[in-house]
């Protein structure tokens, strides 16, 4: 634990020393924070390669586009297996020990592409590549950080688009709206402790996401904090005080990541932790979800509440293992 303790602050302390010098670095942070990684920019290129919302340095990935269709097998965990973590978690919830956790689980894939093959044709806003380890194409942002205010994009709510009237179904459903608001809180929380005057802009917005089986539908809010001058210099703080995501922890967070490492029963790795990249100026970064594995597994999971419902809950997770190819 003490070697743990000891290669976090190392993080933190070069970060912020990055941070000051205006150095743009790129940086790999694990769900447990047992093997964060972080390289300046050139560093990065050869063992992590990125394309974030347009900004990438993949100039140096050789793998091309193809037009090979793709093979891509779910074998996923059966229900059974799956209602017996459900039903821990929502014992959980029914002593009081937390009123929202994520849940995920672990879903093997046949699959005729490597991982270079799925990130060279996935798209996404944020794909990215860890050299034989993972493949990762997420729709959801952690932070932004633009002109001293940082931003939140908590992403709470899933539901097959192409159901007839799908956006106003999910928009209006009181279990989605109540899980989401109870986020918001939670990311409004956690932003205030490292900026001022944190406020939603935006609450519950929808947006569609495509995949190689048809669209997903998705519900996120905007928060946004001013943050003190010269907040370069505590970047690395910034980033540790934040993780993990609380849309892919639950909340309370300490009990609830407690819950978590009970049930789930083994460390999630760099699934559900973040990836992000300082310009020297900016930040941005993702919550590492849709999620592809080397050992050809993929991770997936949901937030559970008092009301959740386990087969809904079990098919959503099934719908979230795709690949954006379109």
């Amino acid at each position: 634990m003490e070697k743990l303790f000891k290669e976090v602050e190392n993080i933190k302390s070069k970060l912020n020393q990055w941070g000051k010098e205006h150095i743009p670095f790129v940086f790999l942070i694990d769900f447990e924070c047992k093997k964060p990684l972080c390289w300046t920019w050139e560093e990065a290129a050869t063992q992590f390669t990125f394309n974030f919302d347009g900004i990438t340095n993949q100039k140096n990935h050789s793998i091309q586009r193809t037009e090979t269709p793709i093979h891509f097998e779910k074998i996923p965990i059966t229900f059974e297996q799956y209602k017996n973590k459900f039903d821990q978690v929502k014992k959980e919830i029914g002593l009081g020990n937390s009123f929202l956790i994520n849940l995920t689980t672990a879903t093997k894939i046949e699959t005729n592409f490597t991982l270079d093959q799925i990130y060279s044709n996935a798209h996404a806003k944020y794909i990215c590549c860890l050299k034989n380890e993972f493949v990762c194409f997420s729709p959801e942002t952690f932070i932004k950080i633009k002109e001293n205010k940082i931003y939140s994009y908590p992403m709470k709510g899933t539901i097959q688009a192409g159901i007839p009237n799908a956006k106003n179904i999910i928009l209006n459903d009181q279990k989605e709206f109540a899980e989401h608001a109870t986020m918001v809180d939670l990311i409004r929380n956690d932003l205030s402790k490292v900026a001022n005057n944190v406020k939603v802009n935006q609450f519950r917005y929808y947006e569609e996401i495509k995949t190689n089986n048809g669209n997903l539908g998705q519900v996120s809010s905007e928060i946004v904090g001013e943050l003190p001058p010269l907040f370069n210099e505590k970047i690395g703080d910034i980033l540790f005080d934040l993780i993990p995501a609380g849309s892919i922890s639950g909340a309370p967070k300490q009990k609830t990541l407690e819950i978590i490492s009970k049930v789930e029963k083994e460390d999630r790795g760099y699934y559900t932790g973040i990836a992000g990249y300082f310009d020297g100026k900016n930040l941005d970064s993702t919550v590492l979800i849709r999620f592809l594995q080397n050992d050809k597994t993929y991770r997936s999971g949901g937030g559970i509440t008092f009301n959740s419902d386990a087969m809904n809950e079990y098919n959503e997770m099934i719908n979230k293992v795709y690949v954006p190819f379109f």
